[in-house]
């Protein structure tokens, strides 16, 4: 690897462009020890699944499982030790093996014991983690290979002089995966993969930076690890060989001077347990021990350089065929699908990852964001998320995910242990990082030059402090949020490394108040200072006006409270701004015929399929349509909880205003007629703000619901199951025309489907099976559905059979088109068949199925015998003159029924022939073109010949009419076949 993916700790203040040197390079062919980092998370944290695996080249080999210790083992006194090692490995094992709930979703099997991916592990030296690298661009980064590559197993191998490694530092920027790699270490030792040590002993440093009461290190042990009483005793007195983890470092002040640390060799000896880590690493404390000690670049130069043999980076996914590995293994996983899923779903997982890998090849900038395993993890779950989703209501909010993701990375933890200040890092991130995503998103840019950094992060630098926690971040976190463009022509500027998450930070930087004028966080401080002065002063007031009567005093006391209480209605005012803020940024027209959000999310990951954009091409302007879903899914009572532990608290009052003012606002935009694309981020909204008092008043005021031509995934499905099930009134209109609907999508919208009065389900390859659904829909008690449209869908005839027996049962229906469904003669006999039985059904469309005479003069027999039934529509069948004959001297006065078949009737223009062209025009675009063009011949040469016939002038007058339509529909279907 290139000196390009050496992490260096501190910056040269004011050169932001040097950052570009720490992307790592993604080609190599060097031979590689894998393992995948998948969740970050401190030592003692939930860990994640994972497994092992060797990469060499292109080819995949399992590793050997090495032969058990027995000469370690034998070094034990008695029996007892070495049980009590064994209880400590199922220990270790059974709670570094433990899955949190985000992993949980992609399958059962996925664990520590599966197969995966590791990030490289390169060889450093304090040297090259001090000296500044010369600034490269980012694409001679991409194309260096990665050098000095060594592998976990070989950590403690003999350095180049030739001398035994006892202490190791392990180091790399937040989202590298140093936690999972410690993870995945203990548990190859707990199943007898770590043959080189008989006894692993984890610590966590954030466990032992809360403890500063004196304790011994065997007492430090037995009170972290009960088993190991029997084998505490032999420290420092057998060969017994030892590993001691160190996790999180950079959690610990250290002090190695003898001033400031005493030296102690004795492990029974209480002091406080900082003293003992240094000691540990000083080896003047159990000197034949092995350490390693991960920590961030921060914090490196923690440790004085002559007590680490060996340090080393984690330096990632430093090739897309590693990407490639890890998303293969992870959605690859039995049962990522989820339960009760079909044997497609697999078919669909391979899909998943081959689309991404196509995507990895051709679109870097996803490439480098995946140079950290973190956002490899992130993009598997909402992958996961928007693909695996059927459960209504949505097991989890795409809000959540990106919240779970930051916790699972931070975890509470403070940028600077050694800064009297201890702000969190993720609040830190909120106030500068989420600046500039604000004013990106507020200037539709997401590219973002050396001058934009330094005026959202170096602008408002005054003192030491500041200065010393903008160094951390840079080298700690910068990277993780941040990343060089890889766009030709702009390989000085940065992006954010998930473009998703430039909205979220956005989001977030305005839900926490940050964005506020100066006179406001003024008067904020003031207002603080005067609430809790005049407390005291108050208690005061009260004492004094008891004795001295004197009665300036009320009125001082009065005064006290005034500036408060007047603050206090600022803040509403700035929590009405939150929510004008929202309602603009949620329908900004300009955004209305965008996809909707959900379908962006899915192209940035897996790209658009077609022709890629020529370099020379002006790129479409930005957008920014999650930004206030954020905005609504950060106020949701689950993620403020999650936020509270990373250190960003939104309170409860504050957040109940909010919604509050966004009933002014929110509610009152809705209420106008939106696109589809827009009313299903709408709804979706809805979901990730996950209250259902708001949901529900929002939903009211929708009656007309109309969705056509958005493609309903599984997702989409449960959240408009969820958001339409937080009311019971009735929708008088549900479009959902060519949605890419299926028998599964159905099942998911039962129960809404139950409350709409009209229904439109045209153009969604339903077939019987799908059919057999509807029938189940309307044979419910509950059912109000009265206009049920499935036109251009392939019923067919068992399909018709299921409708049919709905036909029978059915008391709500009045209108059903069937119009285009590949019935056939038999399909419409069997609905024929079932008629009789139905006592409300009064329009009946069995238009172009193919139906002969016979069909249709059945059809229509029964018709003329039905309580209600007054038109059926037979045009574009196969029916021959005396059939039209025969079905034009039907008479509504003396038959009851009419039938639409021709535009004509008689010697006259039928009264229903803008109806029948207007349907032919609607589905021209779906239907056969040479058939419709031969009706659409037979159709005008009827005209002319009733035109002919007829002398009435004002009835040539509109055959005209009639046939110059139909000759503009076969020109128009002429001019696209050429």
């Amino acid at each position: 690897m290139s000196r390009a993916m050496q992490c260096q700790s501190c910056l040269p203040w004011g050169s932001w462009t040097q950052l570009h040197r720490f992307l790592p390079g993604r080609r190599g062919n060097r031979s590689v020890y894998l393992c995948a980092a998948s969740v970050p998370g401190e030592l003692g944290s939930v860990p994640v699944g994972l497994g092992c695996v060797r990469y060499e080249g292109g080819s995949q080999e399992h590793s050997v499982k090495p032969s058990s210790s027995r000469h370690g083992l034998s070094q034990l006194r008695n029996v007892a030790s070495s049980d009590a090692i064994k209880k400590h490995q199922k220990s270790l094992s059974a709670w570094f093996s433990h899955q949190p709930n985000e992993e949980r979703q992609f399958g059962p099997s996925f664990s520590l014991d599966a197969v995966h991916v590791d990030p490289v592990i390169r060889e450093s030296s304090l040297e090259e983690i001090l000296k500044p690298s010369p600034d490269l661009t980012i694409q001679n980064q991409l194309q260096q290979p990665c050098s000095q590559v060594i592998s976990l197993q070989n950590l403690f191998d003999v350095d180049a002089c030739g001398r035994q490694v006892k202490n190791v530092v392990l180091y790399g920027t937040v989202g590298t995966g140093k936690s999972t790699l410690i993870k995945k270490m203990v548990v190859d030792w707990c199943h007898g993969r770590l043959p080189r040590f008989e006894l692993v002993i984890p610590f966590s440093c954030e466990d032992l930076s809360h403890s500063h009461a004196p304790i011994s290190l065997r007492r430090l042990i037995t009170k972290k690890y009960q088993h190991l009483r029997d084998v505490v005793p032999m420290l420092g007195v057998s060969n017994l060989k030892v590993l001691f983890i160190l996790n999180g470092l950079e959690r610990l002040n250290l002090d190695f001077r003898l001033a400031g640390t005493e030296l102690c060799c004795d492990p029974n000896e209480p002091v406080p347990p900082s003293a003992i880590v240094v000691n540990l690493l000083r080896k003047y404390l159990l000197p034949e021990a092995s350490i390693i000690v991960t920590t961030r670049p921060s914090a490196v130069r923690r440790i004085p350089g002559k007590y680490v043999g060996r340090y080393a980076e984690i330096c990632g996914f430093s090739d897309t065929n590693l990407q490639k590995l890890y998303f293969q293994m992870r959605l690859s996983q039995p049962g990522c699908s989820g339960e009760g899923s079909t044997g497609s779903s697999s078919g669909e997982q391979e899909n998943l990852v081959e689309m991404l890998s196509r995507n990895l090849e051709r679109h870097n900038q996803i490439a480098a964001a995946c140079f950290l395993p973190s956002y490899c993890w992130l993009v598997c779950t909402t992958l996961h998320f928007l693909y695996f989703t059927r459960t209504v209501p949505p097991s989890q909010t795409l809000t959540g995910i990106y919240t779970s993701f930051l916790r699972l990375n931070f975890s509470g933890e403070v940028l600077d242990s050694t800064d009297s200040t201890n702000i969190s890092m993720m609040k830190y991130v909120a106030k500068t990082v989420g600046k500039l995503a604000y004013e990106g998103v507020m200037s539709r840019k997401t590219c973002f030059t050396e001058d934009d950094l330094q005026q959202c992060f170096e602008v408002e630098m005054k003192t030491e402090s500041e200065l010393n926690l903008l160094e951390v971040f840079r080298s700690d976190v910068f990277r993780f949020f941040l990343t060089p463009c890889v766009q030709l022509g702009k390989e000085h500027t940065f992006v954010f490394t998930i473009p998703a998450m430039q909205e979220y930070l956005a989001a977030l930087y305005v839900v926490l108040g940050e964005k506020k004028t100066l006179a406001q966080r003024v008067g904020k401080e003031l207002s603080e200072v005067i609430g809790k002065v005049s407390e005291d002063v108050a208690v005061v007031l009260s004492i004094v006006s008891k004795v001295l009567p004197l009665r300036f005093l009320p009125v001082l006391f009065n005064l006290l409270k005034i500036f408060p209480r007047y603050f206090s209605r600022l803040s509403g005012k700035d929590r009405d701004a939150i929510a004008h803020t929202m309602a603009e940024e949620l329908f900004k027209e300009e955004d209305y015929y965008n996809d909707d959000v959900l379908d962006q999310i899915n192209s940035s990951i897996l790209g658009m399929e077609g022709p890629m954009r020529h370099p020379d091409e002006a790129p479409d302007d930005e957008v920014f349509e999650l930004f206030p879903i954020f905005m609504g899914g950060i106020l949701s009572r689950r993620n403020r909880a999650i936020l509270q532990q990373l250190g960003c608290s939104i309170k409860n009052l504050a957040a109940f205003e909010i919604a509050k003012a966004m009933k002014k606002t929110v509610i009152r935009n809705s209420r106008k007629g939106l696109p589809p694309s827009e009313l299903m981020d709408y709804l979706f909204f809805l979901h990730e703000f996950q209250n259902e008092r708001f949901t529900a008043e929002a939903i009211r005021s929708l009656r007309t619901v109309n969705l056509s031509s958005v493609k309903m995934t599984p997702l989409k499905c449960s959240v408009l199951a969820y958001v339409m099930g937080t009311t019971c009134h009735e929708v008088e209109e549900l479009n959902l025309t060519s949605c890419n609907l299926d028998t599964s999508s159905l099942r998911i919208l039962f129960p809404v489907l139950l409350r709409c009065k009209a229904l439109h389900l045209q153009l969604n390859s339903l077939g019987s099976d799908a059919c057999k659904e509807i029938r189940d829909l309307l044979l419910h008690d509950k059912c109000v559905v009265s206009n049920l449209r499935l036109a251009n869908n392939p019923v067919g005839e068992q399909g018709a059979q299921y409708l049919s027996e709905a036909l029978a049962g059915n008391r709500s229906l009045t209108h059903l088109s069937l119009l285009h469904t590949t019935l056939g003669d038999r399909g419409a006999e069997v609905i024929a068949q079932h008629l009789a039985k139905n006592q409300h059904l009064q329009e009946l469309n069995l238009g172009y199925n193919s139906l002969t005479d016979t069909a249709a003069l059945h059809v229509v027999e029964v018709a003329k015998k039905h309580a209600t039934l007054d038109k059926v529509h037979l045009y574009f069948n196969d029916i021959s003159e005396d059939g039209k004959r025969e079905l034009d001297s039907l008479r509504m006065d003396r038959d009851g029924v009419r039938a639409l078949v021709f535009l004509t009737a008689g010697t006259d223009v039928s009264d229903y022939w803008s109806n029948i062209l207007n349907v032919v025009q609607r589905n021209l675009p779906f239907w056969d073109r040479e058939r419709v063009r031969q009706h659409l011949v037979l159709i005008l040469q009827d005209l002319e010949s009733s035109r002919r016939q007829t002398a009435n002038p004002w009835r040539k007058a509109k055959f005209l009419r009639v046939e110059s339509e139909v000759k503009k529909m076969l020109g128009k279907l002429q001019h696209e076949n050429l």
